[in-house]
């Protein structure tokens, strides 16, 4: 990066003739950059409708949670017109002289159809716009971030502007002005002829301040049953599940930290890929995978500073009463006065005897409510078109 010697060389500049002068040309350019705007915004609530009216569809799509990017997902949008050329009249023109009629009767083989193709543009969304159109269409309220669970960041502001500082925060405006302003009165400057030609002393930077700002954050632990009963299919819909989940809570804090735990009969944190596909033949004891995220809480979470969403899935095969009994006071007595939320999700299995929904249902009748409506909330998958219930039933409540 040139250092401040150079800045003769890179910093001149030609103001005052009617010709460098960047307003007309501004005026001139507005009407059609306003004109582009407009259509870009049309085109962006037609996008916007067509996903709002297929939502359900695309809740259950695998495809778009592997087309997912930083923060965009390119989703393919039927029925959307491709644009096309609008022709004058061209009789008379190239083309019309004395020939024979082409064959088009499509009789050959490896003929092209004559039935119309379907239309599929992809447009990127970027997942804010993706949990706004969600909301709108699940009608889900915005979350209230509960109690004093903020974690303050430290972020650098700039504050002002000061004569010395590094290249990189040099400010072109600030320096341009005080090499005009010298120039103006030591004579120099020329309008016939007019260049700014800024020296050490005319340079400025900005300068900044370290900025204490509060940041609501939230951690969400996914848990799931791992045995020999959820297959392929069961697994795919926790992961679209678990997809919407994350991008609708990541609308609503400004940090997340998710954490995922497996188990069978043991329970253990892994990574997200890990989660996802893994597969145990063994039993199922729920209360080993509750435990664990209790511990999780206790070591890193703590209740005055994080949003915490429980969310556990299986196909509701347990190993005994006993063990629902256990579940039920890990839940009562160590999680809920932890969480904001406890959400199971009973994944529907040929394999599964889908009992453990029940025990919920009866030992926290109402969810468990408190002031803010209820904190354990059940729902039932049976197939993918499920999931987009699903996520109205944990998050309708706006906890």
């Amino acid at each position: 990066m040139p250092g401040p010697d150079q800045t003769d060389e890179l910093m001149r500049i030609e103001v005052g003739r009617p010709e460098n002068a960047p307003g007309a040309a501004q005026r001139a350019r507005r009407p059609v950059i306003n004109s582009i705007e407009q259509d870009h915004q049309r085109f962006r609530q037609i996008v916007r409708g067509k996903i709002r009216k297929d939502l359900r569809k695309f809740l259950s799509r695998g495809d778009i949670i592997g087309r997912e990017g930083r923060r965009f997902v390119s989703i393919p949008i039927h029925d959307i017109d491709i644009p096309t050329f609008r022709y004058g009249d061209n009789s008379g023109g190239v083309g019309m002289g004395e020939g024979d009629e082409g064959q088009g009767s499509g009789q050959g083989p490896g003929q092209g159809g004559e039935a119309e193709g379907k239309h599929v543009l992809e447009v990127d969304v970027t997942m804010e716009e993706l949990a706004d159109i969600l909301a709108e269409e699940l009608e889900l309220p915005r979350i209230k971030p509960r109690g004093q669970h903020k974690i303050t960041t430290i972020k650098d502001k700039y504050t002002g502007i000061r004569p010395e500082g590094p290249a990189a925060l040099r400010h072109f405006k600030r320096t341009y002005r005080e090499a005009l302003k010298r120039q103006m009165m030591l004579g120099t400057y020329d309008p016939d002829d007019p260049m700014i030609v800024p020296i050490k002393r005319d340079l400025r930077f900005r300068s900044w301040n370290e900025v204490k700002k509060p940041q609501s954050n939230a951690a969400i632990i996914y848990m799931m049953d791992v045995s020999g009963s959820m297959g392929e299919e069961q697994k795919e819909i926790v992961r679209l599940e678990a997809f919407w989940i994350d991008t609708w809570l990541r609308r609503n804090y400004e940090g997340i930290d998710s954490r995922y735990i497996v188990h069978d009969v043991r329970a253990a944190e892994v990574d997200k890929k890990t989660f996802f596909s893994i597969r145990e033949d063994g039993g199922t004891r729920i209360s080993s995978a509750y435990v664990l995220a209790r511990d999780l809480l206790k070591q890193h979470y703590s209740r005055d500073e994080w949003n915490v969403y429980l969310f556990h899935f299986s196909d509701g095969d347990n190993s005994s009463e006993a063990d629902n009994r256990d579940c039920v006071k890990v839940i009562d007595r160590e999680l809920l006065p932890n969480c904001n939320m406890f959400g199971y999700c009973q994944v529907a299995s040929a394999y599964g005897s889908g009992n453990f929904i029940n025990v919920l249902r009866e030992a926290f009748p109402g969810g468990a409510p408190d002031a803010d409506g209820p904190r354990v909330i059940v729902s039932k998958v049976n197939d993918r078109a499920d999931i987009h219930d699903s996520l109205r039933t944990f998050f309708k409540g706006g906890r």
